[in-house]
């Protein structure tokens, strides 16, 4: 009985886990000046569990998440830590809009190095479009995997 459902389990919620995407950000181009992010990031599904990874030669470049007007303005904001790996990832935690920029010089300004990207709940079904409000029970957030994960565990252990 505890195999099938694990089975089951597995059957359930690895697929939405597995799904997770990582956009490469500018593609083979990377983060980068004089790139069109907004163009780049057009018609893409970026979803919570996915993985923006940002390639650039180090001390060249550096990735700060930034709100609206910051990004808008191009001004890092005090204390949102800046990233300068040269291979930045970040995994996309939670839904709604984002904003990354270079603070070097005026890549920002001047280079265009900025990306806007709107975040969705993860889709439960490969395919399944962005939720609406009407789509919310085909979608699985964090708490759903929990609380899956949870009952689970207390079928595993009753059996």
């Amino acid at each position: 009985m505890a195999h099938k459902l694990a089975f089951l389990f597995a059957s359930v919620v690895l697929p939405a886990i597995v799904l997770a995407k990582d956009h490469v950000v500018g593609d083979e181009k990377g983060w980068t000046i004089n790139f069109d992010y907004n163009s780049w990031a057009e018609g893409r599904e970026f979803m919570v569990g996915d993985t923006l990874t940002f390639t650039y030669p180090q001390g060249v470049h550096n990735v700060v998440k930034v709100n609206a007007s910051s990004f808008e303005n191009c001004i890092k904001e005090p204390n949102n830590g800046i990233m300068n790996s040269g291979s930045d990832k970040i995994t996309l935690a939670t839904p709604g809009n984002k904003w990354y920029i270079c603070t070097f010089g005026q890549h920002c300004a001047s280079g265009g190095q900025k990306l806007k990207i709107t975040v969705s709940e993860m889709a439960f079904a490969p395919g399944a479009e962005a939720p609406t409000s009407s789509a919310k029970s085909n979608t699985v957030d964090g708490l759903t995997l929990l609380f899956g994960a949870i009952f689970f565990v207390v079928l595993i252990a009753i059996n």
